[in-house]
């Protein structure tokens, strides 16, 4: 009996029982999905981070407001979140404006509640699959551990 071989992690995974075996595809799997997630939402993050600025550049560079909608609605597939709030914002005050006799308040209300709910939905389409993350890092170990303990108590049948 060569002990080396006997106690390598391919034999001992080989050797391990069917139980144990699902336990460390499921942790190999949800490791292979967490990753996943995690570099597409850096990526995310890092993209939106760069648009944002960009934006910020445009808006605060005293270029003209309608201008600027202009080039939010006519690269609509390629903005970033700050800007389709600005879209939403916007578009919603060039719709009350030309009312006639349209308060004033009320025109800035609705464009600030456009632009809530755009922030909203940004916000959501940035935190996707962090609660799929916080799960697997709060369930994984005792997952792990659960393989771990039935691995023992085969070993002492």
């Amino acid at each position: 009996m060569n002990v080396s071989s006997d106690l390598s992690i391919l034999s001992l995974i080989w050797n391990a029982s069917i139980i144990v075996k699902l336990v460390m595809l499921l942790l190999l799997v949800v490791s292979f999905m967490s990753w996943y997630f995690i570099f597409r939402k850096w990526f995310t993050i890092h993209a939106a981070r760069a648009k944002t600025e960009q934006f910020e550049r445009d808006f605060w560079g005293g270029q003209d407001l309608n201008a600027l909608y202009q080039s939010a609605v006519n690269h609509r597939h390629s903005t970033g979140s700050l800007e389709r709030i600005f879209e939403a914002g916007f578009r919603e005050f060039a719709k009350l404006k030309p009312q006639k006799g349209a308060d004033p308040a009320a025109m800035v209300d609705g464009a600030r509640r456009a632009m809530r709910a755009t922030y909203q939905r940004e916000m959501d389409n940035l935190e996707a699959h962090l609660s799929f993350l916080a799960s697997v890092a709060s369930v994984s170990p005792y997952v792990g551990l659960l393989g771990t303990v039935w691995g023992i108590m085969h070993s002492f049948r």
